[in-house]
């Protein structure tokens, strides 16, 4: 599941990882990623962008470690604000930088997806 708030962004990372052989679903925001997970089957893995409007990351992933049906899914942050203090709190599996090298990005998800 990708969730982030820049459509052209969220296209481009949904595009790559279908190309590769990746099952994706979207959302734009945490709030509307929230929704998706309660209603339809958990994903092997989150990207998770951490500034989006509505709910953030942070707000996003206080609310997925709270519900025991999908704390377990793996987060994996992809963020432009780079290394930042505030993003180890998050408790995320794994982070990669935007713009994201889709080397990096594959390595980074396929454990979780095997």
């Amino acid at each position: 599941m990708i969730v982030e708030d820049d459509p052209d962004t969220r296209e481009m990372l949904e595009r790559f990882l279908q190309l590769e052989g990746f099952e994706v679903r979207t959302a734009a925001n945490g709030q509307l990623a929230l929704q998706s997970l309660q209603s339809d089957s958990s994903p092997r893995v989150i990207l998770l962008d951490l500034m989006m409007p509505v709910m953030n990351g942070w707000q996003f992933r206080q609310a997925q470690v709270r519900d025991p049906s999908l704390s377990r899914i793996p987060v994996v942050v992809v963020t432009a604000a780079g290394v930042r203090e505030d993003i180890p709190a998050i408790e995320a599996d794994g982070w990669l930088s935007k713009p994201v090298d889709f080397d990096r990005l594959l390595a980074t998800i396929t454990p979780f997806c095997a």
